[in-house]
């Protein structure tokens, strides 16, 4: 298996769904910024089919918000409200964080992404995608997990990865930054 190959494509398809769903044009028909985070915006995903966003208006209506959601249970392609896709059986999960705009985590994930994306170079981004790919379906873990693993302690291994983490314990959100 090309694992590049493999990560370009299903980058590719992430791109399609988001174009086919409009989530972008959902969100913004109630006055929210949509921005694209995670593993798909820094050119990381692989076997875990995952696109984040992140929802951010100055403050949280309910009716605004479920307004965007009735958008979205709209398209054909949306089979779950849960945020499941399933477009060629494959299950795509995607997350649609709301946060309100000058909160502590404003632009805190747009920041890491943009600060890994410099950090990256063509072996670093190798090892992360081949951890990934050799990671069980059953197996959950956080990307920054793998970041901070191969990026920060130099891990190269599946199984140096697994005694990685056994030392470093997630217990909250990962404060980590390239």
């Amino acid at each position: 298996m090309d694992i590049l190959d493999l990560a370009r494509r299903n980058q590719q398809k992430a791109w399609k769904i988001i174009e086919d769903t409009k989530i972008i044009p959902a969100w913004e028909s109630v006055g929210a910024r949509v921005n694209l985070v995670g593993s798909l915006n820094t050119g990381l995903l692989m076997k875990h089919l995952d696109i984040d966003f992140l929802i951010y208006t100055p403050q949280f209506s309910l009716s605004d918000s479920f307004q965007a959601i009735v958008k979205l249970t709209e398209n054909k392609s949306f089979m779950k409200m849960k945020h499941k896709n399933l477009l060629d059986n494959e299950l795509w999960q995607i997350d649609m964080i709301h946060i309100l705009e000058g909160s502590r985590y404003d632009g805190y994930f747009e920041k890491f992404a943009e600060r890994l994306s410099a950090v990256l170079t063509e072996e670093t981004k190798y090892a992360i995608l081949k951890l990934k790919y050799e990671t069980p379906e059953s197996e959950k873990i956080m990307g920054v997990e793998y970041y901070v693993a191969v990026i920060r302690d130099g891990i190269r291994s599946y199984e140096e990865f697994m005694e990685w983490r056994i030392q470093h314990p997630v217990t909250g959100v990962m404060t980590w930054m390239p």
